[in-house]
């Protein structure tokens, strides 16, 4: 819960620097409604702390370990083995180093491949003007 709570605070963060008054007095100008200018004027100002948000989000899911790990220990039948605790038990039950070793190389060719395509999908590093 305290997560969201983060999250919320950096989006409001991020939108007290929306202040170009000229883009939305443009946008209105032009005959766009509150509807309008939000999707097309305060959403793109917004896409760095989104993807932020997004990212940073992404690597606590993977990350996610302490809360089935101390509750269930992979519950029963192993109902909430998560990965990173397959990779834990792995590593320090089993002491298959090796192999837990590989699936770490795994989880982070994952976690980047979703990055890096959020980064596409956001267009980071571009500029809308």
């Amino acid at each position: 819960m305290k997560k969201m709570t983060i999250r919320k605070r950096e989006l409001i963060y991020g939108l007290l620097f929306i202040s170009p008054v000229s883009l939305y007095e443009s946008a209105s100008l032009d005959g766009a409604g509150f509807f309008s200018q939000t999707l097309f004027v305060t959403i793109p100002l917004l896409r760095s702390t989104i993807l932020y948000n997004v990212v940073t989000l992404i690597i606590n899911v993977f990350q996610w370990f302490a809360e089935p790990y101390i509750m269930t220990n992979g519950g029963p039948d192993n109902s909430t083995m998560f990965y990173s605790l397959y990779l834990y038990q792995n590593a320090f039950s089993y002491f298959k180093m090796g192999y837990a070793s590989a699936m770490a190389w795994i989880l982070l060719l994952i976690a980047l491949g979703i990055i890096l395509v959020l980064f596409k999908v956001f267009r980071f590093g571009e500029s809308d003007y």
